[in-house]
């Protein structure tokens, strides 16, 4: 079983194994359907397509982030239209550096199935390594997805709040100049919530777009953590897409435990009597 990340080289020794199930997700924010539009033209051999804001995502609300969890059985009929049961090996991927993929990953392991995995390096990576692709566009027989969903896994705004008070350590995935304020180019306010730390998502990652080792990893999620337990960490982004990275990472890393503002930055400023601050630190 891959629970964490797989190799290009490691995939393709399972491409025609009918258990291993590849999911494209390719996403751009600024233009919504160009990672649909570029799986048509090419994706790994046997990908179905998730698209983020239809299939990993909930309708905004006056309320909400800008990429609302999905109601769990709701997402647990897009599991089942994919032909994902129990015994499917899912490999996440997308362009490059594994942001979207990450989102499917953790949201399949919230529903309860831990046999997922994200193509590291994403499609660049597969194509380096000389890999087929296609357009065809595969049939799946349905199944019935059994949803275990685990809300012990994310937060609501609330929670976030308490938990901070409690001297919980709050990750945000976000580049730093997005952090501090400095532009924002997505999000009507600009900064992050009181007390967190920043922790750019490419700090995962090495100059190809691929995970740095375990050690290294663990290396850095210590000096933000600052000594405060797994368990008590928590990753938020701008939506609660990025931070998956994170919470990724940390798994990687042998890291278990850390939580999802699910709502992130974008829910977060919808109310506001909730404090922000600007510039580089907490």
């Amino acid at each position: 079983m891959y629970s964490t990340l797989i190799s290009a080289d490691e995939f393709a020794q399972h491409l025609t194994d009918p258990d291993f199930l590849p999911i494209d997700c390719r996403f751009d924010l600024a233009n919504p359907t160009a990672g649909e539009e570029a799986y048509r033209l090419e994706h790994v051999p046997g990908a179905v397509y998730a698209h983020l804001d239809r299939d990993l995502s909930a309708p905004i609300t006056a309320t909400s982030g800008r990429h609302p969890l999905p109601d769990p059985d709701r997402f647990a009929d897009t599991l089942s239209r994919w032909g994902i049961t129990s015994m499917t090996q899912v490999i996440a991927y997308d362009a490059d550096n594994s942001a979207h993929a990450a989102r499917l990953w953790w949201m399949l392991r919230w529903m309860g199935h831990r046999k997922v995995a994200v193509l590291d390096g994403g499609l660049k990576a597969w194509k380096q390594a000389g890999l087929p692709l296609t357009a065809e566009i595969p049939r799946r027989s349905a199944s019935k997805f059994e949803a275990n969903p685990d809300r012990h896994m994310w937060l609501d705004a609330d929670q976030l709040t308490s938990k901070l008070a409690d001297g919980w350590r709050l990750l945000d995935a976000r580049a730093s100049e997005r952090f501090a304020g400095k532009v924002e180019p997505i999000d009507a306010v600009a900064g992050h919530v009181p007390g967190a730390v920043n922790h750019p998502l490419s700090s995962n990652l090495d100059t190809n777009a691929r995970f740095l080792s375990a050690d290294e990893l663990r290396r850095r999620y210590e000096a933000s953590q600052g000594g405060v337990d797994d368990a008590r960490t928590v990753a938020m982004c701008g939506s609660g897409v990025t931070a998956c990275h994170l919470l990724l990472a940390m798994e990687i890393a042998g890291k278990s435990g850390a939580r999802l503002y699910a709502g992130s930055w974008s829910e977060w400023i919808r109310d506001p009597a909730r404090p922000k601050a600007i510039g580089d630190s907490g």
